[in-house]
């Protein structure tokens, strides 16, 4: 009958190229078949049996590894034999072409995880968190539940897309794949079966056993994904009473604190009356010889600015910094 068979592995090997192993599902396989494997193809140059020894044929419920195909298949992968090399060339091909198109469609989103959550939401992307919760007893389930969706956020909405009582399955690690959510787990672990879909599919699990540190994390990653706001802090206002101009150092304005502080690398503006001449940064400061962080009211200081020079006797810095608000 018809030949139908699976990837059930498949690896890169030195010397050898693409290895798969194949499990023979209905029909046989023979060497020098040309084989097309998920979205590869080629025509089998040898095949060995699970010890090792070369074979010439494999009938069904075998596995085989087989050698000679163009790229490395994915586990799973479904594989036909067809006659003609150039016909199986161009399926390959053409389902190469699909799943890059339907990737394209998709907006081949990154994978979610808690920490690269921050860099979706700075780029304007996604404004939801989609999570799969599984928990050991029915009473976890609700609670972890409940606790999740009252986590309050303007900019992201927590959403459980899925949750029920028992260990993390392969069938959940394909629905988080499907939606880009995140798989949380509460005193239960995932199957072994799951844990490789997760690697293979990207697809972050997390597990905890304490129930305020799983929502922790959880408001954590939604604060990580408010995109940070800051505003202006005034610190201080600065007099500049003279130019010293050093051949080494380049010029420094001798100033004297009105008001408030002064900082190494604090943000200033420069009003010369009320036009505003500079625009920039605090570079070096030093009080009499020393350099210092920062110089209060009530002292002199000698303050270079980032890149520019062009200050006057009787100029004003007033000083600020950038506060991040929404912390």
């Amino acid at each position: 009958g018809e030949f139908h068979g699976v990837v059930i592995e498949s690896k890169l090997e030195r010397g050898r190229g693409p290895v798969a192993t194949v499990l023979v599902k209905s029909g046989t396989l023979h060497q020098s078949d040309t084989i097309v494997v998920g979205q590869t193809f080629g025509r089998i140059k040898a095949m060995t049996d699970h010890a090792g020894q070369r074979i010439e044929s494999a009938g069904p419920s075998t596995p085989v590894e087989v050698l000679g195909l163009a790229e490395v298949p994915q586990a799973g992968d479904s594989v036909e034999v067809e006659k003609n090399e150039r016909r199986a060339r161009e399926l390959a091909e053409s389902r190469k072409t699909a799943a890059r198109s339907e990737e394209m469609a998709r907006g081949a989103k990154p994978k979610m995880t808690l920490r690269g959550i921050r860099d979706m939401l700075n780029q304007g992307e996604m404004k939801e968190l989609n999570l799969v919760v599984k928990a050991d007893v029915h009473g976890s389930v609700e609670a972890v539940r409940g606790l999740l969706e009252k986590i309050e956020s303007d900019e992201v909405q927590v959403r459980v897309i899925h949750s029920a009582v028992g260990t993390i399955t392969e069938n959940d690690i394909l629905l988080a794949n499907a939606a880009n959510a995140i798989v949380v787990g509460f005193n239960v672990k995932p199957e072994g079966g799951a844990r490789k879909e997760a690697e293979r599919r990207k697809v972050e699990i997390r597990t905890y056993n304490i129930i305020y540190e799983l929502i922790e994390d959880i408001e954590k990653a939604v604060k990580g994904m408010l995109e940070p706001k800051f505003e202006e802090q005034y610190l201080g206002t600065v007099e500049i009473r003279v130019r010293f101009a050093f051949s080494r150092k380049g010029v420094i304005a001798g100033c004297y604190v009105s008001d408030g502080k002064v900082t190494r690398n604090a943000k200033c503006r420069v009003y010369r009356g009320k036009e505003i001449v500079y625009e920039g940064e605090v570079n070096t400061l030093r009080h009499l010889k020393d350099d210092v962080r920062e110089v209060t009211q009530g002292f002199e200081c000698g303050l270079t600015f980032e890149g520019w020079e062009g200050f006057a006797e009787g100029d004003k810095v007033e000083a600020f910094e950038m506060v991040q608000i929404n912390d």
